[in-house]
């Protein structure tokens, strides 16, 4: 809609998929006509983003004041997940402003306790719209949440082809050169914050059964320390390296055989997507929405979750099957090109506004 303004808001300045997409969504809505900016809830722990923190803390009154008067142009509000629906139903619910609530995970993760399921209800019922990652998550929402279908719209993470590509020949060897990794040795990288959920342990665990496969762990998070102590505990400390939070992944994207998700709870993972458009293999375990990205045996393969020598054998038979990666590219361009989510993304803001 021309001239029309959105407010994406994410729960931190975190480098995390929920915040990456909200702003390759706001570039690609501002080309399709919309006033468009992306802000953060409040400061992460690792930063990462340039992006405004409306607070200091996600759900204090200040921040929730803050919000309110953050937002008081915009024609609707895009809240990305986590903290961001408390904080829309509790600042913007009711004052005329609307807000459309992203999910990002899997619904049945909040439905730990009556009261949690309680509170999430109360606050989904606030949004004007609210966006799925898939008919299956929206099912879930409307029978965990009481959500009605005509508040319910699944659109899935977005990506863009344009930007992941296969790396040629020689861009590889020169990635590989720089990390230091011989041209023979098989590379493993996985991605994401160092936190219980993300597994990363597991693929740590794995190594006992992959020969001389080096794991290369791209994030930050609370889990550092545990995990280098778990790595020396194994005996396979030189066969890991974190590197930290990256701008760029290409990097590693290039000089890497196989990516791995190895997550205990998932929703649509970002970086399966990234890296079947980029060509690659992907491993992960049956969370969440994994197989919409992986299908196994096809584009690579989904292991049990929690499970370590799960992992390792999908790992290599991931990396006996290199050719898997041109049928991973094929079906996430397909299904997740950020050009085709953007488009939908606009149909449904655009007719939320006119409706109102």
């Amino acid at each position: 809609m021309a001239n029309a303004s959105i407010v994406h808001l994410v729960a931190s300045t975190d480098r995390r998929g929920a915040e990456t997409f909200a702003l390759d969504l706001s570039g690609a809505l501002a080309a399709l006509g919309w006033r468009s900016e992306t802000v953060a809830l409040a400061p992460g722990r690792s930063g990462g983003l340039d992006l405004e923190p409306v607070g200091d803390a996600p759900l204090s009154l200040r921040t929730l004041q803050r919000l309110r008067r953050r937002t008081r142009g915009a024609n609707v509000v895009v809240a990305h997940g986590s903290t961001t629906l408390p904080a829309c139903a509790l600042a913007l619910g009711g004052r005329g402003r609307p807000f459309v609530y992203r999910n990002i995970g899997d619904p049945y993760h909040w439905a730990a306790s009556r009261l949690r399921r309680l509170r999430t209800t109360a606050f989904l019922a606030r949004a004007a719209q609210i966006v799925a990652l898939n008919e299956r998550s929206g099912t879930a929402m409307r029978e965990l949440y009481r959500v009605p279908p005509r508040k319910l719209t699944a659109i899935p993470t977005g990506v863009s082809s344009r930007s992941h590509q296969p790396a040629p020949a020689d861009r590889r060897a020169t990635a590989r050169l720089g990390l230091g990794i011989g041209s023979a040795a098989p590379m493993v990288l996985t991605i994401g914050a160092l936190s219980p959920e993300k597994g990363v342990d597991l693929a740590i665990d794995a190594l006992a059964d992959l020969g001389d496969a080096l794991l290369v762990v791209a994030g930050d998070g609370p889990e550092l320390a545990a995990l280098e102590r778990r790595a020396d505990r194994l005996g396979v400390t030189r066969r890991v390296r974190f590197t930290g939070s990256h701008r760029d992944l290409s990097r590693l994207y290039a000089a890497a055989d196989v990516v791995v998700l190895p997550s205990r709870t998932e929703g649509l993972p970002a970086v399966a997507i990234e890296a079947g458009m980029r060509g690659l293999p992907v491993v992960a375990t049956d969370v969440g929405y994994v197989t919409d990205i992986v299908e196994d045996g096809v584009t690579g393969f989904v292991v049990s979750p929690g499970d370590p020598r799960a992992i390792a054998a999908g790992i290599v038979d991931a990396l006996a099957h290199p050719e898997l990666g041109g049928a991973a590219r094929a079906r996430c361009v397909l299904r997740f090109d950020l050009e085709t989510v953007a488009a939908r993304w606009d149909m449904l803001l655009t007719s939320l506004l006119d409706l109102r």
